[in-house]
C-alpha cells in the first residue's frame, strides 16, 4: 500500500479525536496575540516577528538546553497585563485546542506566573481562568478541566496558597495540583506536605519528574508526593526498579516529546524513548507541553510518534484512549468518554 503523502498525512492525524492532559496555558499564546499585547501595553520588545519569535518560542539553531527552554517563559511572565488579556489566552488556547480536534483536555496554568508583574491576587486570577475556560470549552465543544501547577524554584508558602485556593474551588473545573519548573536544580521533596493536604481533600496530583533530573525523582514523585500521573518522566528506563513501582501504582506517564528535544533531554528526536516506554509496559500518553513555544499542535504530535518514533497507529488509538481513562475525572466519568472517542474512531475508520 502506497504511503500517505504528506498533506494527507497531516489531514489523518488532525482527524484523529484527541485528549491532552499535558498542556501549559503560558505556553500556549499565540504569536500574534503576543505581538499585540506588546504593541497595546508598550512592552520594550522587537516590533518584528523574526526578532520577537526567539524571546518567546524556540527556533532552529538555538541550543536545545532546559536553560534554553525556561527561559521563553521569563519574556511570557511580561504580557499577563490585565485581566482581560489572562481572559483572551484561555479563550485561543481553548480555541486553538478545538481546531486541532481535542475533545478533552486538561489545562494546567500558573497562578503565580499569571499574577507578578502586575501584582494580581492569585484567587482573582485562579477565576478569571476558571469562568473563561469553562465558558470556552462550552463554546468549541472541548471538554476542559483545569490543574493549578507551582513552580519549584518559588516558596513552599506560595505554593501553600496555590494549593488552598484550588481545594476551595474544586467544585469548579480546577481538578488537580502539578508541580513544575526545573527539577535538576529543585528536585521538590519539601512540597509533600502541601501536596498530601491537597490529595486528601479532593485534588489530583500530577508531577513533573524524570524529566532534567532521573528515576530517583519519579520515586520521590510517587511515594513522597503522591503522584497519580507523571508529567514527561522520559528518564525512568534507567531504573527497573522504578519501573516496577509505577506499575504497581499504576502510574500514567505524560509525555511530551517535542519538548523533551528541545529541552535537550535527547540530543536527537530519534533517542526518545516513547516506543521503548510503551513496549515495558509503562502507562504513556502523548501530550505537546507548551504548543506555542514548541510552535506544534498535538496532531504534530501524534504524527511524530508514528512516522518518526514508529508507533504504530493502533496503539497511538489505544494511548488516547488510555488518556481518557487516566483523565482526572470523577468515577463514572471515564466511560462516556472513552464510549464518544471509541465512536469516532470508528467513524474515521469508516471514511478511510
Amino acid at each position: 500500500m502506497a504511503k500517505k503523502s504528506k498533506p494527507r498525512r497531516k489531514a489523518f492525524y488532525k482527524s484523529i479525536p484527541k485528549v491532552e492532559l499535558h498542556r501549559h496555558l503560558e505556553g500556549s499564546l499565540r504569536l500574534s496575540t503576543m505581538m499585540e499585547i506588546a504593541k497595546t501595553y508598550d512592552l520594550d520588545l522587537p516590533k518584528k516577528a523574526e526578532k520577537f519569535r526567539p524571546l518567546v518560542q524556540v527556533v532552529d539553531g538555538e541550543p536545545y538546553t532546559f536553560q534554553n527552554f525556561l527561559a521563553k517563559f521569563t519574556t511570557l511572565r511580561l504580557f499577563y497585563q490585565s485581566p482581560e488579556v489572562i481572559k483572551q489566552i484561555t479563550r485561543e488556547t481553548i480555541a486553538d485546542a478545538a481546531e486541532d480536534n481535542v475533545r478533552y483536555m486538561e489545562l494546567r496554568f500558573t497562578p503565580v506566573a499569571l499574577t507578578r508583574i502586575k501584582d494580581f491576587p492569585l484567587a482573582d486570577a485562579m477565576d478569571w481562568v476558571i469562568e473563561t475556560a469553562e465558558e470556552a470549552a462550552e463554546e468549541h465543544g472541548v471538554q476542559t478541566r483545569l490543574i493549578a501547577s507551582v513552580n519549584r524554584h518559588e516558596s513552599v508558602e506560595l505554593a501553600e496558597e496555590v494549593m488552598q485556593l484550588a481545594v476551595d474551588r474544586k467544585d469548579s473545573s480546577i481538578v488537580g495540583l502539578d508541580l513544575a519548573g526545573s527539577e535538576a536544580d529543585f528536585p521538590g521533596e519539601e512540597f509533600g506536605g502541601i501536596f498530601k493536604e491537597g490529595k486528601e481533600s479532593g485534588l489530583r496530583i500530577t508531577i513533573h519528574a524524570g524529566e532534567w533530573g532521573g528515576p530517583e525523582n519519579i520515586e520521590m514523585a510517587i511515594k513522597k508526593l503522591g503522584a497519580e500521573r507523571i508529567g514527561h518522566g522520559v528518564r525512568i528506563l534507567e531504573d527497573p526498579k522504578v519501573i516496577d513501582l509505577a506499575q504497581e501504582h499504576k502510574v500514567t506517564f505524560e509525555v511530551c516529546p517535542t519538548s523533551n528535544h528541545q529541552s535537550g533531554i535527547f540530543p536527537s528526536i530519534d533517542e526518545h524513548p516513547l516506543l521503548k516506554m510503551v513496549e515495558a509496559g509503562l502507562g504513556v500518553t502523548v501530550n505537546t507541553d507548551d504548543p506555542s513555544i514548541s510552535q506544534i499542535a498535538l496532531s504534530d504530535e501524534y504524527e511524530l510518534a508514528c512516522e518518526t518514533l514508529s508507533l504504530d497507529r493502533k496503539v497511538l488509538r489505544e494511548t488516547v484512549l488510555y488518556a481518557a481513562r487516566a483523565a482526572f475525572l470523577p468515577d463514572g466519568r471515564h466511560d462516556g468518554l472513552v464510549a464518544s472517542l471509541e465512536k469516532e474512531f470508528a467513524k474515521n475508520k469508516k471514511k478511510k
